[in-house]
C-alpha cells in the first residue's frame, strides 16, 4: 500500500495487482477470516486516515475486491459507504460514482442472466393456460381474429414468465447492492441529506448525493420528511439533468410515506409539466413521472386530476398520448372508480381501491391454501355448494344492517347450533316487555293461519306491536318459538328489538370469523400440507395468474417490495419522445439519404432513358392502319391546314359575340 502512493505509475499498478491477486489466491478454496479480518482492519485504518492519497488507493483496493466477490461481506460494504463522509471530495465522489455504478453493473448482470435463466430446468417458469383459450386461438374465427388470439397468449405467457423469473429471483436473494447492508440506513441517510445541504461541490457532485439518498430511501423505505422540499425547488422544465432528478424523486417515493408529505412536490411536478403551453417533452416526461409516482403511491391521485390528465390520450403526439394511456391502465388495476365509465374498460376487479396509509395485509395462514379449498370444494360439489351457501347467507345476514335492523334474520335460519345464546338473550328482554303488555299465553296459542293474517295485516296496526307483544310473551313462557315468528317479531320491533338484532349481527360476523378458521384447519387430518398439497397450490396459483394475464393484458401491478428494489431508469421517462438533432446530425441524415439516389434529371429525360420497350404514343406511330383510315387521317390533316392558312393572318383569334 506504500508502493502504491509513489511516484512511478507502473510500480503503483504492479503494487496494485500484487495485492488484488495474493489476496484472491489467499481466498481462493476457502475463507481465510482471521488473515481477512486483520487485512480489513489495515484497509479500514487507512482510508479513515487524513491522507488523501493512501485513502484514495485503499478505497479503490478495497471496490476492486468488493467487485470481484473476494471481500464479499457486510464490513467491506459499510467501509465503502462510510466513505461517503470522508473530508476529502475526490474520495467522497469516487464512493459515490462506486455505488451508483455498482447499480448499473447489477442491472447489466441481471439482464444478461435472465436471458440464459429460460433455458435452465430449475428456474423454468410454469405457465398453465386454459385449454378453452388455447382452443379459441386455434380453431375459432377467421384467420386474422386467430391470430390475434395467438398474439394475447403470446403476451400473457412472456408477462407471466417475466413475473415468475422476478419472484424466484426474489425468493433466491439474487439481488446485492452495497447500499443494501447498511447498518444503520436512517443515520446515513439523514447524515449523507445534511451534508447534500451544505456542500459547496458542484452540480454533477450533487447530483450524484441525491441520487444515492434517493436510492437508500427507496431501497430501505426509509422516511426523510425534509428530503421532499428540497426536491421541490429544483422541480422545473428547464433544470439541468431533470430526468435524472426526477428518477430520484420516483426512486424516494414508497408506500410508507405519508402522502401529505410528497403531495406539494407531486402538484408541483403536474403544475409545471403537464400543461396545455407546455412543450410535448415536457408533457410525456410530467405524466410517465406522474405515473411512476402514482404505481407507489396511489394516494395521491383525485378523480378530478385523473380525469384531467387522461384527456391527453388524444393527443397527436405518440410521447404525449402513450404516457396518458399507461395512466389509464394503472388505474384500471389500482382503482377504477377515480376513473370515468368509458375510461374503466373490464376491469378485473371493479371494487379495487389502493390500501390506506399504514395498512398492511397481514398473512394468517398459508399462501394459497384458499385455492386449494376451491380445488377441493370443486371436486366434491356436493358439500362445497353447501359451505358455499351457508358462507354466504352469514356474508348476506352480517353486510346487510337494513335487513338485519328491519328483522330479516337469514343468517338465524341456518345456523341452529349458534342462536341458542342469542335465543335466550331475546327471550330475557322480551320478558320485561310482557311484563307492561300484560297478555296471557290463551291470546296467542294460534296456527299459521295466524301468522298469514299477520302478514297481510297493515303496516300501521303491525307498528302499534300487539301482536309483536303477544308473540313476545309465548316466547317468555316458555312455549316454543318459530322461526318465522322470530323473524316478524325483529321485523316490527321497536329500537329495544333493533339494538338486539345489532347485537345478533356481531354474534355472525364472530361465527363466520370461526367458521373460516375451522375450515381452514379441517383442510387436512392433522392441519399439515403436504409437499403434493404444495405442488397443488403452485399449480392453481400459475392458472389463475394467467386467467388474470389473459384479462389484464398482460399488466401487472408490482408488489411494494419489487418496487423498493427496481431502479428506475431516467431514459424510461422520456419513452417515445423525440429528441432534437443538431445541425451537424440533419446533415449527416441528409446526405445519406442522397447517397443511393442518382443525379437530378428532368422528367422528359428520365423517360427518354428508360428501357424496357415503347410507350403506347411510340406505338401508336408504328401501328399498320387500313387504307381508309390512312385517307381520312390525310383528309383531316389537311383541313386542319386549310384553317390554320386562313386564321394567320387575321387579328381577332376567337368567335365573335354577333352575327
Amino acid at each position: 500500500m506504500e508502493l502504491q502512493t509513489l511516484g512511478d505509475r507502473n510500480l503503483r499498478k504492479l503494487a496494485f495487482s500484487h495485492v488484488i491477486h495474493s489476496i484472491k489466491r489467499m481466498n481462493q478454496k476457502n475463507k481465510n477470516e482471521p488473515k481477512n479480518r486483520a487485512l480489513q482492519n489495515i484497509m479500514f485504518s487507512i482510508l479513515q486516515a487524513e491522507d488523501e492519497t493512501r485513502a484514495r488507493r485503499a478505497l479503490t483496493t478495497l471496490c476492486e475486491l468488493h467487485r470481484r466477490k473476494v471481500w464479499f461481506d457486510e464490513r467491506t460494504a459499510n467501509a465503502i459507504c462510510k466513505a461517503c463522509f470522508h473530508s476529502s471530495s475526490r474520495i467522497m465522489i469516487a464512493a459515490l460514482s462506486f455505488l451508483l455504478d455498482y447499480e448499473k453493473i447489477e442491472d447489466d448482470d441481471d439482464s444478461d442472466a435472465s436471458s440464459d435463466e429460460d433455458d435452465l430446468t430449475t428456474h423454468n417458469p410454469q405457465v398453465i393456460l386454459s385449454k378453452e383459450a388455447v382452443y379459441k386461438a386455434q380453431h375459432k374465427g377467421t384467420t386474422s381474429s386467430k391470430k390475434k388470439k395467438k398474439a394475447k397468449l403470446q403476451r400473457a405467457m412472456r408477462s407471466m414468465k417475466k413475473q415468475q423469473r422476478l419472484s424466484s429471483e426474489k425468493s433466491s436473494l439474487t439481488y446485492y447492492s452495497p447500499l443494501n447492508h447498511l447498518i444503520d440506513p436512517q443515520g446515513f441517510a439523514e447524515k449523507l441529506f445534511s451534508r447534500l445541504q451544505t456542500c459547496n461541490e458542484r452540480f454533477e457532485v450533487k447530483m450524484m448525493i441525491l441520487k444515492v439518498i434517493a436510492r437508500i430511501i427507496g431501497l430501505h423505505r426509509l422516511i426523510l420528511l425534509n428530503f421532499y422540499p428540497f426536491l421541490q425547488k429544483y422541480v422545473q422544465p428547464h433544470q439541468r439533468d431533470i430526468t435524472n432528478l426526477l428518477a430520484a424523486a420516483v426512486q424516494a417515493c414508497h408506500d410508507m410515506v405519508p402522502p401529505d408529505a410528497v403531495e406539494p412536490l407531486f402538484k408541483q411536478i403536474v403544475n409545471q409539466f403537464v400543461h396545455d403551453r407546455s412543450r410535448t417533452e415536457a408533457i410525456a416526461v410530467g405524466l410517465n413521472v406522474v405515473r411512476e409516482i402514482c404505481l407507489r403511491m396511489p394516494l395521491l391521485m383525485t378523480d378530478d386530476l385523473l380525469q384531467d390528465l387522461v384527456l391527453y390520450k388524444k393527443s397527436h403526439e405518440k410521447a404525449v398520448s402513450a404516457a396518458a394511456r399507461s395512466l389509464i391502465t394503472l388505474f384500471r388495476e389500482v382503482c377504477p372508480s377515480l376513473l370515468v365509465k368509458k375510461d374503466r374498460g373490464r376491469p378485473t376487479d371493479p371494487k379495487a381501491r389502493p390500501r390506506a396509509f399504514g395498512e398492511v395485509s397481514v398473512a394468517s395462514n398459508v399462501p394459497g391454501v384458499e385455492l386449494l379449498q376451491d380445488g377441493d370444494g370443486n371436486e366434491s360439489a356436493s358439500d362445497g355448494s353447501d359451505d358455499d351457501n351457508d358462507n354466504k347467507e352469514n356474508i348476506d345476514t352480517d353486510g346487510d344492517e337494513e335487513n338485519q335492523l328491519s328483522g330479516d334474520a337469514i343468517g338465524s335460519e341456518d345456523d341452529d347450533s349458534g342462536d341458542d345464546n342469542a335465543i335466550d338473550e331475546d327471550n330475557d328482554t322480551n320478558n320485561s316487555i310482557d311484563d307492561d303488555s300484560g297478555v296471557s299465553e290463551d291470546d296467542l296459542d294460534g296456527d299459521d293461519d295466524e301468522e298469514v293474517e299477520l302478514e297481510a295485516e297493515d303496516v300501521d296496526e303491525l307498528e302499534e306491536g300487539c301482536d309483536s307483544k303477544n308473540s313476545e310473551s309465548d316466547a317468555g313462557d316458555g312455549s316454543p318459538v318459530t322461526k318465522e315468528s322470530m323473524a316478524k317479531k325483529r321485523k316490527f320491533s321497536d329500537f329495544d328489538g333493533q339494538l338486539i338484532a345489532a347485537d345478533t349481527s356481531l354474534r355472525a360476523l364472530k361465527r363466520l370469523a370461526e367458521a373460516k378458521i375451522g375450515c381452514v384447519s379441517s383442510d387436512s387430518s392433522d392441519g399439515i400440507l403436504s409437499n403434493e398439497d404444495f405442488q397443488r397450490i403452485k399449480e392453481l396459483k400459475a392458472k389463475k395468474e394467467a386467467k388474470i394475464a389473459l384479462a389484464q393484458q398482460g399488466f401487472k401491478v408490482p408488489s411494494s417490495d419489487q418496487l423498493s428494489i427496481k431502479r428506475v431508469d431516467p431514459v424510461k421517462l422520456e419513452a417515445h419522445v423525440r429528441q432534437k438533432l443538431s445541425k451537424e446530425e440533419r446533415l449527416a441524415l441528409i446526405r445519406a439519404g442522397r447517397e443511393d439516389r442518382g443525379k437530378y434529371m428532368a422528367r422528359a429525360a428520365i423517360k427518354q432513358k428508360k428501357t424496357g420497350g415503347l410507350s403506347n404514343r411510340q406505338k401508336e406511330h408504328k401501328k399498320a392502319m387500313p387504307l381508309a383510315a390512312k385517307r381520312a387521317k390525310v383528309a383531316k390533316s389537311r383541313q386542319e391546314k386549310k384553317k390554320k392558312q386562313q386564321r394567320a393572318g387575321k387579328q381577332f383569334r376567337g368567335r365573335k359575340a354577333w352575327k
